[in-house]
């Protein structure tokens, strides 16, 4: 207590006075904030250093090793090939069916308002893979449940959906247009 005490002319002092405040011109906002100073060098011989050279990168062969790799086995499942069928083509859509045998179905649609890639897989999952505005035009995707999913390009007044969902074990879309 007796430490603060003493020390509090000396507090005092060290604050400014609300006088000194009020006498500093205002901030000028268009200065704010205020430009780092220039530095200057003294003049003397101009010497540059010339760039660096642009050298190409240089490629180099993989390390070799002195002892071979551990050759790898693998054990396929009694269930499954090993195995993927070449893409098909059904109804527009690319079909391809992978070990399991699960079948995707990858099909682009392109409106006015622009274009829309979709997959839905032969368990009734449905996605939107990519989704690309004309111009002038958003995009908005609804999806209620992994089977339903409906893409709107959006317009002022006027829209395209594209409606995709999986129906009688196969993907079904319609495309409509609202508006004019």
């Amino acid at each position: 207590m007796l430490a603060s005490v003493a020390l509090l002319p000396v507090l005092r002092t060290s604050s400014p006075d609300d006088r000194a405040l009020a006498q500093l011109p205002a901030a000028d906002s268009s200065a704010f904030p205020a430009p780092l100073p220039s530095v200057t060098t003294p003049a003397g011989p101009a010497t540059r250093k010339p760039p660096p050279a642009t050298t190409r990168p240089t490629t180099t062969k993989p390390a070799t090793t002195t002892t071979p790799p551990r050759p790898t086995t693998t054990t396929p499942r009694p269930d499954a090939t090993t195995t993927t069928a070449p893409a098909t083509t059904e109804d527009g859509w690319t079909v391809t069916t992978d070990g399991d045998g699960k079948r995707t179905y990858v099909r682009s649609f392109r409106v006015e308002g622009g274009q829309a890639v979709i997959r839905t897989t032969s368990d009734g999952v449905v996605s939107l893979v990519t989704a690309t505005p004309a111009d002038g035009w958003s995009v908005q995707k609804v999806q209620d449940s992994p089977g339903n999913l409906a893409v709107y390009f959006n317009e002022t007044q006027h829209s395209f959906i594209i409606h995709a969902t999986w129906f009688n074990d196969r993907p079904f879309v319609q495309v409509s247009e609202v508006g004019s």
